[in-house]
């Protein structure tokens, strides 16, 4: 692969070659104007606050977490109160309640700690540096916008309780010139969630990363690496003998990785695995997983449990990492000429293998198709727009691909909520928007050198090149709020202005913060290229369409990338990356966004939580908002948002209108007999249109219905690559073992008629046996002639006989009903998710593992066998319990209730959902990725 220069000129190097920024003529004061708050007024007196209680349960119902009595903001939802209470408040070591108490608090911490940082470093004066504090507590405490969540859980504990903790960590010091090693957990925090790892083609550099990834693991960080410098299976090593290969090492890590437990959870470790494509073990590493997930399925067909959480998954490796493939445009066009292409010693240099392209291609594209991996990264697009370039290549991304820069480097993140720009007019407010990315970058820039990192090098790094991740969420819910489809050329020209003037915006700061602090130490070596790409975004920018928008959003997107361009020719920058769209996972909860990152909206209903425990089924807050911009009256919009609630679709709504339907429509099938969903180049052709506008990249699984072909894939992968995207992952659900294929029932819904319908006296049916919260429940069902559901038997003989007698007298009821025409779709919505002790993990059904009580289990699981309904199941099956393909769906949904293969959460142990290419957790806002 020509792609790579010879890593001699590479970071650490460059670190040996620096030299101090030249002399500027600085500004007396970065200036901060007042854009939401008034002088001699604290935002955080303004809002209006509530006392009340935070509890987390597990599926068992018991509490996971509890603190009574906290202010927060009376119009946020319980579940952003409930992660900032459980996450966010410091614990221990705080004032005479022992823990934190107030959202006062917190913002404080944060806000105060960055400003004080901000004035000793030389950012703003005093006069400014108040303006600042107000401004960003502000935008935190009004949900406008979150740092990752490193920065809520560590920053400003040093400062405003004196808390320090144990050190090991490595940060600048600006007296010394040096990086050191902190004494302290608190005084230099750790404020960053995505990190870049190099590792040698030497054992105790592969053993070294073990440990470093170990590290970031504890602390619930992620890392990515490539390991294409790791010789081959087929090289000789130096002392003699054979080499034992780069798989044998990546098993080692991938153990490693599972056997990591963050804070004593079992949660899954953030980890990304890259190889070039020139690597001569690069078909092993492309099949690896998908050759695991045959020895879970024979480990499966044995007898052991489907559950991604289960033996078979434990037992087999792979499992702890998203994989990518690095692909060049050379080998693109070899591919598409059916040339061939040679895999290269990593020794010498030399020619191992040549294989067919396209052989390869179909190959990639195949173990796509069965597990999910790997995904695309395309090296040369990726190198292009590359900043640093002279100091060595990207090489490799973070966990959820959105972070790509120099090896031994880390970004902190931050997200805008796009909802909250938007005015009550339907237009967007960009002198708003332009302040609040002024705002988190010159906090995101002050973090950089008051923060710590797990590594000298990284920390070095970190100081050398200060590169961030600004990002913004609720994309989806904008969209649909302003009554424009997602995959549209409108849709996309909004997303690809705001975009740009994000990341015009926030390179435009950098310049200013260049002139009054001097640019990033290795801006001097690499001005020619970095100017380049800034050039580049520049061209994009006047490319935006101006007839799919407002004049006034056009213009300003051209206009934030001349004034980025004009000061940095004057001044330099003082990052060398400003901007990514991470997953927001968790912090997207917490600024109670509908969609997360660059997302349409998941489905049009959600699950909303109850102060009190439980939960309810709500129309997301976006729709009946959008509906009424749309020009629809009120009392039309409550009997659409009815028609929502009890279909889960839109389809179908009364006064509805067909012209609007594209502007609903979400990532997956809404309800049993939604039919409209957003396709996969819908999502592809949205990547395409920001992807020029962004520092890095987009973190983003592609989801794909089922029936989807390995041409299809391929076709998808070259689309991506021609359009420009950095990288790209695909899901094709029910791809994995623990979320296995599904086909279509031909069955029709039941009508109701009147009158008794008997069921012949000899009659087939199913037996079901599971444990619900460690109960025995056996569910037998008899059928009509025809396979229709006729009546229950539910038996727990070991319970007492009063309650006994009362599921038997509730399944005498349902089979009443079914018999005189009452539609089992009728008693599966209503019964499904109702809460009641005893309720939790089930045990010994291979699709539904938690239920929210007895009854939810009885009808998930005849909701499965006789409606084909796997909304509701966190496994999605293949065959029905007796072998039959007769109840299954041939378009199986992936709703908030779970993912097959998604990992259970670390903290309360309900089913996750993705978010990127992450997972988070709809309960307690957890998540597995960078925010």
């Amino acid at each position: 692969m020509k792609k790579r220069k010879d890593r001699k000129r590479g970071v650490s190097d460059a670190i040996k070659r620096r030299s101090k920024p030249k002399a500027v003529v600085a500004l007396a004061s970065l200036s901060i104007q007042r854009c939401f708050t008034q002088a001699g007024l604290d935002p955080l007196d303004a809002i209006r606050t509530i006392r009340t209680d935070s509890k987390i349960t597990d599926t068992d119902g018991k509490t996971v977490f509890e603190m009574n009595g906290v202010e927060v903001p009376e119009n946020w939802s319980q579940l952003a109160i409930d992660i900032l209470v459980s996450k966010y408040f410091r614990k221990a070591g705080v004032g005479k309640a022992g823990h934190e108490t107030s959202i006062r608090q917190v913002v404080k911490r944060i806000a105060q700690t960055l400003r004080i940082a901000g004035e000793e470093g030389g950012y703003f004066d005093g006069q400014n540096g108040t303006t600042f504090e107000a401004e960003l507590s502000f935008l935190l405490v009004n949900q406008f916008g979150a740092f990752n969540s490193p920065v809520w859980f560590n920053l400003g504990l040093f400062e405003e309780y004196g808390i320090t903790g144990s050190g090991g960590n490595f940060f600048w010091n600006p007296t010394t010139g040096t990086t050191e090693e902190s004494k302290n957990a608190y005084e230099h925090p750790q404020c960053s969630a995505c990190f870049i790892q190099s590792v040698d083609d030497d054992l105790m550099s592969i053993f070294e990363l073990i440990r470093n990834e170990a590290r970031l693991f504890k602390y619930g960080s992620g890392t990515g690496t490539n390991f294409s410098r790791i010789r081959g299976s087929m090289e000789k090593l130096s002392g003699g003998g054979t080499s034992s290969g780069l798989m044998s090492f990546l098993d080692v890590l991938d153990r490693g990785a599972g056997a990591t437990k963050s804070g004593g959870t079992t949660r899954r470790a953030a980890k990304m695995v890259c190889l070039d494509a020139d690597h001569p073990e690069i078909r092993d590493f492309v099949n690896w997983k998908m050759k695991e997930e045959r020895k879970a399925a024979a480990l499966i067909a044995a007898g052991y449990s489907a559950d991604f959480n289960g033996e078979a998954y434990r037992t087999v490796s792979g499992q702890n990492s998203n994989n990518s493939v690095r692909i060049t445009d050379e080998f693109m066009k070899a591919m598409q000429s059916d040339g061939a292409w040679k895999t290269t010693s990593r020794t010498t240099g030399k020619t191992v293998e040549t294989l067919r392209a396209r052989e390869l291609w179909k190959t990639i594209a195949t173990a796509t198709w069965s597990c999910g991996d790997p995904g695309l990264q395309f090296d040369t697009t990726i190198n292009r727009w590359h900043t640093c370039a002279d100091t060595d290549r990207i090489h490799a991304s973070n966990p959820c691909s959105e972070y790509m820069f120099l090896d031994d480097t880390a970004c902190n993140l931050a997200s805008l909520n796009l909802v909250k720009f938007l005015k009550d007019d339907g237009t967007i407010d960009l002198d708003s928007f332009r302040h609040a990315c002024r705002v988190f970058i010159i906090a995101q820039e002050i973090l950089v050198d008051h923060s710590s990192y797990p590594t000298a090098r990284i920390a070095q790094n970190s100081h050398d090149y200060r590169p961030l991740g600004l990002g913004y969420a609720n994309l989806g819910a904008l969209l649909m709020l302003k009554g424009v489809p997602y995959d549209s050329e409108e849709g996309r020209a909004l997303a690809a202005a705001l975009t740009a003037i994000m990341t015009g915006e926030a390179y435009a700061v950098s310049a200013e913060e260049a002139a009054h602090l001097g640019t990033f130490h290795g801006f001097d070596s690499n001005r020619k290229t970095m100017l380049n790409v800034i050039r580049k975004h520049q061209e994009a920018a006047e490319k935006i369409s101006t007839e799919a928008l407002p004049v006034e959003i056009a213009q300003a997107a051209k206009d934030a990338w001349k004034k980025a361009l004009n000061l940095g020719q004057k001044h330099g920058y003082r990052n060398a990356q400003v901007t990514v769209l991470a997953p927001t996972g968790t912090i997207g909860l917490l600024m109670d966004c509908d969609t997360t990152g660059i997302e349409p909206d998941f489905a049009l209903v959600k699950f909303k939580k109850l102060a009190g425990g439980g939960q309810f089924k709500i129309v997301n807050q976006s729709v009946p908002q959008a509906l009424s911009n749309l020009g629809y009256p009120a009392e039309h919009i409550r009997e659409i948002v009815h028609h929502i609630l009890e279909n889960q679709s839109i389809e179908g709504a009364p006064y509805f209108k067909a012209e609007h339907l594209a502007v609903f429509d979400c990532s997956n099938r809404c309800g049993e007999k939604g039919t409209r969903f957003i396709a996969p180049m819908g999502h592809i052709r949205m990547m395409a249109a920001v992807q020029p506008f962004l520092s890095g990249a987009i973190s983003k699984t592609v989801n794909l219905p089922n029936e989807t072909t390995v041409e299809q894939i391929e076709a998808i992968h070259l689309e991506a690559w021609k359009l420009g995207l950095k990288a790209v992952a695909l899901y094709r659900d029910g791809c994995k073992l623990s979320q296995p294929l599904s086909t279509r029932a031909d069955e029709s819904p039941v009508t109701v008629k009147a009158g008794r319908k008997r069921l012949p006296a000899k009659r087939r049916g199913v037996t079901v046996e599971a444990e619900v919260a460690g109960h025995k429940v056996y569910i037998r069902t008899g059928e009509y002639e025809d396979g229709k559901l006729g009546e229950v038997f539910i038996d727990m003989h070991k319970e007492g006989a009063a309650y006994r007698s009362m599921m038997n007298c509730f399944a005498i009821s349902i089979s009443l009903g079914l018999q005189y025409g009452v539609p089992l779709s009728e008693f599966v919505d209503k019964f499904t998710f109702t809460r009641f002790e005893p309720g939790g993990i089930v045990t010994g059904h291979p699709n539904v593992k938690m239920a929210t009580s007895i009854v939810d289990y009885i009808f998930r699981v005849l909701g499965m066998e006789y409606l084909g309904r796997t909304d509701f199941l966190q496994i999605k099956p293949a065959l029905d319990l007796l072998g039959s393909t007769r109840a299954v769906s041939e378009h199986p949904e992936v709703t908030e209730a779970g993912e097959g293969d998604a990992p259970l959460c670390d903290s309360c142990g309900n089913p996750t959902v993705r978010s990127g290419a992450c997972f988070r957790c709809l309960n307690c806002g957890s998540s597995t990725g960078c925010s």
